[in-house]
């Protein structure tokens, strides 16, 4: 029927960015749903809430074959892919079938910080899938966030999560500009991107704030409740001090390609050093991309400062739940 609301695909769906899309384009009401979900996975909890609020659960996997790919994306008009970092190259297969069954339009595994090519490895592979959507002519939109709001504030001496001690680094200066967004907000304004034939074959930047490392950490202090603890236990982390870090975790890649802490390593530092060394993820270096901004396209979107999420996050008793693996 013309008028039925369009299909949505969500991949990876279960994890942190790819439930807060799922709420979004329900809470929308735009939008029918579907999550592609591992059959071992089909019996989690996540998988059974998704499916009490309406959300049409087909099972499969990225690397099936092409027919079993056809019959995941039947009916499907969008696919937004939020994938783990060890899945981009996965995403091929299915953008691939994508086009080839016409779904108008791909949204790949973006949602972080925007910055040029050799900077981040990770990044870099996520740009390359870019490059592979732009080749295959499917039709697509590209959307970062920035910096979770959830990743950016000291935790309290009650948390504990395993990284606790990572989040009283103040790295670099600490006076470069980030781009900051609340997890729980990225949902929103992702129904509402792919939604808008002006984003079609666009990217385009999502935030909320804009603040420096310092003033988080300062944002932090204040409102915790712990300011002295805090400042006893800030660590300044010089640009030399990520380049060492990025080193050591390819020394470990190098005995153990599969070391997570390796791979962390790498990972942290180079996106520490894209955000406070270089200064990438600023609303003037996305635009610069050519990002479009998502506050200058839905000025009707409620915003919410860093400090007001602050309130919310320290009354929270663990507030560092995205600290833990899913």
């Amino acid at each position: 029927m013309s008028n039925e609301k369009a299909l949505v695909l969500v991949l990876g769906a279960t994890g942190f960015t790819g439930r807060s899309i799922v709420k979004g384009l329900l809470d929308s009401g735009n939008f029918r749903v579907a999550a592609l979900v591992r059959p071992a996975s089909a019996s989690k909890r996540t998988v059974q809430e998704f499916r009490s609020s309406g959300v049409e659960i087909r099972e499969g996997d990225l690397t099936d074959d092409e027919p079993k790919l056809k019959q995941i994306l039947a009916g499907v008009d969008v696919v937004i892919s939020a994938v783990s970092a060890w899945s981009l190259q996965q995403q091929k297969g299915i953008f691939r079938v994508a086009k080839e069954v016409g779904v108008k339009r791909v949204v790949p595994c973006d949602f972080a910080t925007p910055g040029n090519k050799g900077v981040r490895h990770l990044h870099d592979e996520k740009l390359a899938i870019r490059e592979f959507v732009k080749e295959l002519g499917v039709p697509y939109t590209f959307i970062d966030v920035g910096w979770w709001m959830q990743l950016s504030l000291p935790l309290p001496s009650r948390s504990d999560v395993w990284r606790k001690e990572s989040t009283y680094e103040v790295h670099g200066d600490g006076t470069k500009k980030m781009l900051v967004t609340d997890l729980r907000h990225i949902g929103t304004y992702v129904a509402r991107i792919v939604a808008d034939p002006r984003t079609l074959n666009q990217a385009v930047i999502v935030w909320e704030d804009e603040v420096t490392d310092l003033e988080a950490h300062e944002i932090g202090e204040r409102i915790s409740g712990e300011a002295d603890m805090l400042k006893a236990k800030r660590v300044i982390v010089t640009a030399e001090d990520m380049q060492k870090s990025i080193e050591e975790g390819k020394a470990e890649l190098a005995k153990d390609p599969n070391s997570f802490m390796g791979h962390l390593k790498i990972i942290h530092g180079q996106y520490m050093y894209s955000m406070h060394v270089l200064g990438e993820n600023t609303l003037e270096n996305a635009k610069r991309l050519g990002y479009l901004d998502a506050r200058e396209l839905y000025p009707d979107i409620p915003k919410q400062t860093l400090e007001e999420f602050a309130k919310y996050y320290y009354s929270l008793e663990e507030p560092g739940q995205e600290y833990k693996r899913a």
